[in-house]
């Protein structure tokens, strides 16, 4: 015992950071590591919320797809490809409504993270969107995958890739959660990009709805994908206190997953302005030609 002791005050006078590290495996938390006590319940909601996500897009791509046979001329005629592509976003849609609805009230209207420290701040619900979240991303990363590239090419890959990596982190840490959901948040933008290909598909880019769809992405892009993102790293800037505590891994992730998004959202954004800046080019020359809808 004597000898144990005089052993420990040696390594303390050597190399007093190795015994903290000793410390703190030993209970089975490191301080720059990512903490594993996972509760009863959270071992219950996880795998449930994700398999809720799985069957829910699956559910509703089945539903778009007899809804769509029953109630809108051209689906039936549509290719075998196309149809699967019109299915899929489909669920993509309902994905992104009730991520953004999900995502506002915990963000906005809750008072989850209405509190100086923010980090750590977590509820059921947050871990449950989550969950579904991931469920969603495993189905359409599969399709993509089977399909490639019909569904969508690398970018999409990599757009889904970063998303599950980052939520899955957040998830099983339970840090950051405010700012995953942020990210979340951008859904949003999901059913006016689905609605101008579902116009484009049903030969309706001559319609005014497809020109005032064009204009609700080109705001809700700006809104969503843009300004939220300046918020986002502002509000970084002003508690990087407390970002800079949580663990190494999750740490390094708040400083690359979300400007690798934010980088993708722009050259997305640029590609939107473009083509609505051709789409109002191209109404203006039928409207001076006496061609106006």
């Amino acid at each position: 015992m004597v000898q144990a002791q005089h052993a420990r005050e040696a390594i303390n006078a050597v190399a007093p950071s190795v015994v903290v590290d000793l410390d703190a495996n030993a209970t089975g938390v490191d301080r720059r590591g990512m903490d594993w006590n996972i509760s009863t319940e959270e071992r219950i909601l996880w795998p449930a919320s994700v398999l809720a996500g799985i069957f829910m897009s699956a559910a509703v791509y089945e539903i778009t797809r007899k809804v769509s046979s029953h109630c809108f001329k051209g689906y039936d005629s549509l290719s075998s490809m196309k149809k699967v592509e019109w299915n899929n976003r489909g669920f993509s849609t309902f994905h992104a409504l009730v991520a953004a609805v999900v995502s506002f009230y915990l963000v906005v209207i809750s008072d989850l993270f209405q509190s100086d420290t923010i980090i750590d701040r977590k509820s059921w619900l947050s871990d449950a969107m989550f969950g579904v979240s991931i469920g969603y991303f495993l189905t359409d990363l599969v399709m993509i995958l089977w399909y490639f590239p019909s569904l969508g090419g690398k970018e999409y890959l990599l757009h889904h890739g970063l998303s599950m990596y980052a939520i899955c982190l957040a998830l099983l840490s339970g840090k950051a959660h405010l700012y995953i959901l942020m990210v979340l948040f951008t859904e949003a933008t999901t059913p006016f990009v689905n609605l101008r290909w579902y116009l484009e598909v049903a030969g309706q880019k001559t319609q005014k709805l497809y020109l005032y769809n064009g204009l609700a992405l080109f705001v809700g892009w700006l809104a969503a994908r843009v300004i939220l993102f300046i918020y986002f790293f502002t509000h970084m800037y002003f508690h990087f206190d407390q970002v800079k505590s949580i663990f190494t891994l999750g740490f390094v992730s708040l400083l690359t997953v979300p400007p690798a998004l934010a980088v993708m959202n722009l050259f997305w954004f640029w590609k939107i302005l473009k083509g609505m800046l051709k789409t109002l080019s191209k109404r203006r020359q039928h409207t001076e030609n006496g061609k106006s809808d």
